[in-house]
């Protein structure tokens, strides 16, 4: 993903603010406000507001950044500290109980980046990137198949958690991702279906 410039202390506080307080209106899907009033909520003036963010796609794109780097960094770390067949079952379980409870952003923002194909695209490059080191991690440690894509874990991973809004479907998805691990191990492949 792009690099920003650093940031003073105070203009650093000013974004983080305006970032914190969209991220949880869009969690409750008020995506319609006055722009302006992003700013009012979060406690900073217009100016600041239109400095860091010109448009609300702006604020937009950047919350979807900082989801998606939140969500590559927990993989990178579990990569680097769990046996590779675990790092990945709590990178997905992690990754749908997210969605899962923060679905009123996810959903927003699925809605919002429809609108922005390239920074849907980039955050999904490096969705991708994470997973194909966790699977490559596992193929090497000798518990993966090589045969699967990122791409196609990947593709899973969002079928689930579009699948995962309502109520009570935590479960369903959990089982969904049991399915897609089972399907990684390396002993679930063979000639005709022999292990």
């Amino acid at each position: 993903m792009t690099t920003r410039k650093p940031l003073r202390a105070d203009a650093q506080r000013n974004r983080d603010a305006l970032l914190a307080k969209a991220r949880e209106l869009f969690a409750d899907g008020c995506f319609d406000l006055r722009f302006d009033d992003f700013a009012r909520l979060a406690g900073v003036g217009t100016g600041t507001l239109y400095r860091h963010f010109p448009t609300r796609a702006a604020l937009a794109e950047a919350v979807y950044r900082e989801e998606v780097t939140a969500l590559c960094s927990r993989g990178r770390v579990l990569l680097a500290t769990l046996p590779a067949a675990e790092a990945l079952t709590a990178f997905l379980q992690g990754f749908v109980s997210h969605l899962h409870s923060h679905h009123g952003l996810a959903r927003t923002l699925g809605a919002l980046m429809s609108a922005r194909p390239d920074t849907r695209a980039e955050g999904g490059r490096d969705l991708d990137q994470v997973i194909a080191d966790l699977l490559a991690a596992g193929v090497e440690e000798g518990t993966f198949r090589d045969d699967a894509s990122a791409g196609a874990v990947l593709m899973l991973l969002q079928g689930i958690c579009t699948a995962c809004g309502d109520p009570g479907s935590q479960g369903d998805a959990d089982n969904a991702i049991t399915l897609v691990l089972d399907g990684l191990r390396r002993e679930a492949v063979g000639p005709r279906g022999t292990a």
